[in-house]
């Protein structure tokens, strides 16, 4: 049997580039661009929410779709690396912007902190899903909003794009692909939809591209959360 390949040495290609290889170009990129996009289009310039918390944030690639007012925006992730970009990029905004490190699955803040909440790709990744949205709700204020984008793996439409999008740019840097999505997918879409669901019965959703409610259909589900 073979040996577990290096975490860290796949974190560190990975994190150095993981803009260049998701979003930068090709049919796969803009899609993932526009799952930001269409996490936003609920929220317009004439709302506000006064404190925004992003978990698992990245390189802060999300910020620059959020179209509604805020007086504070904390994102936060686990990876240092991750945070160190982000950091070169809030400093070139005017709006208030501070960085942190959280583990999305226990966060340092205290209960009813935020008024709203979001999570990109990322609950796909969090072993115990159905607790992290209890840790998530706890950190949002009664009537907040909670909002989670995530892909629709291992659904059919997914699986097709894995052929056609980034596979081949993290290959070609030394990253088995495959193997990682396997280790970090680790929850199904319709495991993840059937919590919220169970959780939340008014949620608001939406899948993307096709607007139809099917995992296999579509890349991307959006759930907006009012807590």
């Amino acid at each position: 049997m073979k040996p577990d390949p290096s975490y860290d040495e796949y974190m560190e290609r990975w994190t150095r580039t993981y803009e260049a290889a998701n979003y930068n170009q090709g049919l796969a990129a803009r899609m993932l661009t526009k799952s930001h996009v269409w996490c936003e289009q609920a929220f317009g310039p004439d709302q506000h929410f006064s404190r925004v918390v992003e978990v698992g944030a990245g390189t802060g690639i999300h910020i620059s779709n959020v179209r509604h007012s805020f007086d504070e925006y904390v994102i936060t992730d686990l990876n240092p690396p991750m945070l160190d970009q982000v950091r070169i990029q809030a400093n070139r905004r005017d709006r208030k912007i501070t960085v942190q490190r959280e583990d999305a699955t226990h966060l340092s803040f205290p209960d009813n902190s935020f008024d709203r909440l979001i999570a990109t790709h990322v609950l796909e990744h969090l072993p115990q899903p159905h607790q992290v949205l209890r840790e998530w709700h706890r950190v949002v204020k009664p009537g907040g909003v909670i909002s989670i984008v995530l892909p629709c793996d291992p659904g059919m439409a997914w699986r097709l794009g894995r052929h056609l999008g980034p596979r081949r740019k993290f290959e070609a840097i030394g990253i088995d692909y495959d193997y990682w999505m396997a280790r970090e997918h680790i929850n199904a879409i319709t495991n993840l939809v059937a919590f919220i669901q169970y959780y939340y019965p008014s949620v608001k959703e939406g899948w993307y591209p096709l607007r139809i409610p099917s995992s296999d259909l579509n890349l991307f589900y959006v759930a907006h959360i009012r807590a």
